[in-house]
C-alpha cells in the first residue's frame, strides 16, 4: 500500500514538474532586449539640434520609423524617432531624451514587438502608464496621443513570431481605449487597417507586419482629417 501511494506522488511531483516547465517556457520573456542599432540610434538623437516648441515626435518601433513623417505629412517639424524592434522597454529607457526636448506633441506606437516575445500584457499596460506618467512630469505642456495597435497578416508567412496572438492585441486595444485623459488622446488606428477577415489589409502591407506606401497614407489622410496635427 505505501508502495502504490509513493508510486501516486512520485507520478503528481512529475506530472507538477512538467507542467511548471511548459508554463515557465510559454511565460518565457526578456525586458532587457534591445534591437541590435538601438544604442546606434539613440546616440543619433541626442545629436539632433535641439526641438522647437512646435516639434512632434513620432515615438514606436519599425512602423513608425518605416516612413518620412515630415516628407509624409508636409510636416518640417516632424521628427521619428521610430526603432526597428524596439519594445516597451526600450521606449522607457530612451524616453528621456523626448522629454527633455519637451515637444509640442508625441505621438505614441508601441507593443507588437511585445506581444511577439511573450511580455505579459499587464506589463505592457504598465509601462504604457509610466510613459504617461514621466511625460506628464517632464514636459507638462507637451500633448500625448496613444495608436492602439495595427493588426497583423499571417498568410504573408514572415514574422510567425508575432501571429497566432490576437487576442493579446485585441486586449491591448481595449486597454488603450481607456488611456484618454485630459492630455492623453487615443487614435484608433486598427479598424482603419482592419479587412474582413479580422486580418491587416493585404494591399497595404508589404509583408503582414509592416507598411507599404499606401499604408501610411490611409495614416496620414487620417491624421490631416481628424486634425490632430494643428
Amino acid at each position: 500500500m505505501i508502495y502504490k501511494m509513493n508510486k501516486v506522488v512520485i507520478a503528481l511531483v512529475l506530472l507538477l514538474t512538467v507542467s511548471t516547465n511548459l508554463n515557465a517556457q510559454i511565460a518565457k520573456w526578456d525586458s532587457t532586449y534591445r534591437p541590435s542599432k538601438y544604442a546606434e540610434q539613440v546616440a543619433n538623437f541626442k545629436s539632433d539640434p535641439a526641438f522647437s516648441k512646435k516639434d512632434i515626435v513620432f515615438l514606436g518601433n519599425s512602423i513608425t520609423a518605416g516612413t518620412n513623417w515630415s516628407t509624409l505629412l508636409n510636416l518640417p517639424q516632424a521628427k521619428n524617432r521610430g526603432i526597428s524592434g524596439d519594445i516597451t522597454y526600450g521606449v522607457l529607457e530612451r524616453l528621456q531624451e523626448v522629454i527633455d526636448r519637451k515637444p509640442a506633441k508625441v505621438f505614441i506606437l508601441i507593443g507588437i514587438n511585445d506581444i511577439s516575445r511573450n511580455i505579459p500584457d499587464s506589463l505592457i499596460l504598465s509601462n504604457y502608464k509610466k510613459m504617461i506618467e514621466r511625460i506628464r512630469k517632464g514636459t507638462k505642456k507637451t500633448q500625448i496621443y496613444f495608436y492602439t495597435l495595427l493588426p497583423v497578416n499571417a498568410s504573408f508567412g514572415k514574422f510567425k513570431n508575432h501571429y497566432g496572438k490576437d487576442e493579446h492585441i485585441l486586449f491591448i486595444n481595449s486597454e488603450i481605449r481607456k488611456l484618454n485623459a485630459k492630455n492623453v488622446k487615443v487614435i484608433d488606428l486598427y479598424p482603419l487597417f482592419l479587412d474582413k477577415e479580422n486580418h491587416l489589409k493585404a494591399e497595404l502591407t508589404k509583408d503582414g507586419l509592416h507598411l507599404l506606401p499606401e499604408g501610411y497614407k490611409v495614416w496620414a489622410d487620417f491624421l490631416n482629417k481628424e486634425k490632430y496635427l494643428r
